[in-house]
């Protein structure tokens, strides 16, 4: 039976400088310059343990248009150790390492193909005689809004034929509208597979046949979350299967924990403790926000703890010695919205005579004067707008049923 594997990654940002980072602990901080070094290594030994035949490569390996020879020379290692276990490599280059920049470039070894930067088709046999054609080409420049799907076309000859993509699929995100294309343009060339690239976000746009935006293997901020890696590929001639395999060193991830129940700061402190302990992963560091929901609004020692960066410092302590660290870079919190006033009612009659009062209240003058007599306050003072009025009526009412309910 006619059969073929590859490994299928995009999106590489070798050497992205981690732009706005430099806030975090010098050894957490080198860590994530690394990440993207190593989850090229972790893709290199995801090709190697699976026994692939070829691996593709849909775009933006570097991270821009100047690679840096640091970055070439790591990414030329790795395909050495490919071309030892006699594994291809095709590759093509996107918008952020396009072929129009200026740049000194090392030679890779023989198992490495670039597409250049005309549409061009590239045949693969594997020990079996089974017959690959793959389709793709590289950026000649930063800015393509041609319609290049147009271009392809599937050429006779192959068991199965492949197309690499860098681009946009139309209305499906806010990534620059690069090589856009429809998915039925895809889907209407006949081939097999779509090894697609641009998207950071890992998705499969079809199953039959598979159309497969893989994300990046690595993070680099918090809006490229969760778990990052590449896919392994099998075609048949009855089909096509992938699995995920994942390859970031560091995880950025986010979590909402429910601060209803707690009752005090030793609470809230364990609560995050245990988010830390949900969220570690053996080997690989986490960059963890939390958003601390439902929060008691009159536990005022505990959000001045918070606000204040205490709380934070806390479960950052000792972190960044670790190996599977888990970093807290945002601690936030939300407070709990008090029992609406139909609540409050039918617990007693005081709380309708004490809205009613509040509905009635008009005149501030008398609770205000002391601000409108003093020196140095009236002088910032204006008279107050109606919204304004009833705005501090409406705080007011919040700061008397916080302190009634603590109490």
């Amino acid at each position: 039976m006619k059969q073929v594997k590859f490994l299928h990654t995009a999106d590489l940002h070798l050497d992205s400088p981690m732009v706005g980072l430099r806030h975090l602990p010098k050894a957490i901080f080198h860590r994530l310059q690394e990440s993207t070094f190593k989850a090229l290594k972790n893709i290199t030994d995801a090709a190697i343990k699976h026994e692939v035949d070829f691996v593709v490569i849909a775009g933006d390996l570097y991270d821009a248009e100047d690679r840096s020879i640091r970055a070439q020379a790591v990414l030329r290692n790795e395909m050495n150790r490919l071309a030892e276990k006699g594994i291809r490599v095709y590759a093509i280059h996107g918008n952020h390492d396009h072929l129009g920049g200026n740049s000194v470039e090392i030679e890779f070894p023989d198992n490495v193909f670039f597409f250049k930067d005309k549409l061009s088709m590239e045949s693969f046999s594997n020990k079996d005689g089974t017959r690959v054609h793959l389709y793709g080409f590289s950026y000649p420049e930063r800015h393509v809004m041609e319609r290049w799907i147009e271009k392809y076309e599937r050429i006779a000859g192959a068991d199965f034929h492949i197309g690499l993509l860098h681009g946009h699929n139309d209305g499906a995100s806010e990534h620059g509208n690069y090589a856009p294309f429809r998915l039925a343009e895809l889907l209407d060339k006949g081939y097999d597979y779509w090894a697609l690239g641009h998207i950071h976000k890992r998705a499969i746009l079809s199953e039959h046949p598979h159309v497969v935006y893989p994300g990046n293997p690595q993070g680099r901020n918090r809006k490229e979350q969760g778990d990052k890696g590449a896919y392994i590929v099998s075609l048949t001639e009855s089909g096509s299967e992938v699995f995920f395999v994942e390859t970031a060193d560091v995880i950025w991830e986010e979590i909402m924990i429910d601060g209803k129940y707690a009752e005090s700061f030793n609470d809230v402190y364990q609560l995050c403790l245990s988010s830390l302990d949900e969220k570690r992963k053996e080997g690989k560091g986490v960059l963890l926000a939390i958003h601390i929901d439902h929060l008691d609004s009159g536990l005022t020692e505990v959000k001045e703890k918070i606000d204040s960066g205490e709380l934070l410092e806390l479960l950052q302590d000792e972190e960044n010695e670790e190996e599977s660290f888990v970093w807290v870079h945002r601690l936030a919190y939300k407070e709990q919205i008090a029992a609406n006033r139909g609540e409050l009612i039918k617990q007693s009659d005081f709380y309708q005579d004490l809205f009613d009062t509040i509905e009635k209240y008009e005149d501030m003058s008398d609770a205000l004067s002391p601000l409108f007599q003093h020196s140095q306050a009236r002088r910032h003072l204006s008279g107050l707008e109606e919204s304004e009025k009833d705005q501090l009526v409406l705080d007011a009412e919040k700061i008397l049923l916080q302190l009634l309910m603590k109490k």
